[in-house]
């Protein structure tokens, strides 16, 4: 039996072709049109945020986290997540959430957004957000707008528009904070 050799790693630049490779043969020339799309294309997402898994040093599968602004939370907009057809099914997505909501939650977000799969994203603490809570820039299914809140008020503040956010500002800040021992960073996870 072939034991794999699966290990999680933060997302740099060069992630990028084979990261556009997933993506694009998860969801096709279609994934340009989506409402979440449109956001991303707003500004860049956040690589320290953002993960791959590799498997004997092939990137197999990724994640991203784009900085938004939904109502008045300070939040992520998670995805897109694709794994590689030849390793789906295998907990590599699930992993991958994980593993983004944890940094974002050490980095201060308010909370994890997506538009997915109720029944896939919920066992991994995901809720409904509330219907038509939320405009996107383009449709959306308002059943499918689910978030991971971290702050204690995150449902009444998701009332609004959703955009992209300048996070240049928090990461200058944190660079000038003393207390960085406190901030974690994944850099590698071997499975």
């Amino acid at each position: 039996m072939y034991k794999h050799d699966l290990v999680y790693l933060t997302e740099d630049a060069s992630h990028d072709a084979a990261i556009e490779l997933i993506n694009e043969e998860a969801f096709g020339p279609g994934r340009f049109t989506r409402a979440a799309a449109r956001i991303r294309e707003q500004g860049p997402h956040d690589r320290l945020l953002s993960f791959i898994c590799a498997d004997d040093g092939e990137t197999i599968a990724s994640v991203r986290m784009t900085p938004v602004l939904a109502g008045s939370v300070k939040g992520h907009l998670l995805g897109p997540l694709a794994v590689r057809p030849s390793h789906k099914n295998k907990g590599i997505g699930r992993e991958l959430v994980r593993i983004a909501v944890a940094a974002a939650q050490r980095k201060g977000s308010e909370a994890v957004i997506l538009i997915g799969d109720p029944p896939y994203y919920c066992p991994l603490g995901f809720e409904k957000v509330a219907y038509n809570a939320l405009t996107f820039p383009g449709p959306v299914d308002p059943n499918r707008v689910l978030v991971v809140p971290i702050a204690v008020d995150t449902h009444a503040r998701l009332q609004g528009s959703i955009a992209w956010r300048d996070d240049s500002t928090m990461a200058v800040e944190a660079e000038d904070d003393d207390d960085l021992d406190d901030v974690v960073q994944l850099t590698a996870i071997a499975v």
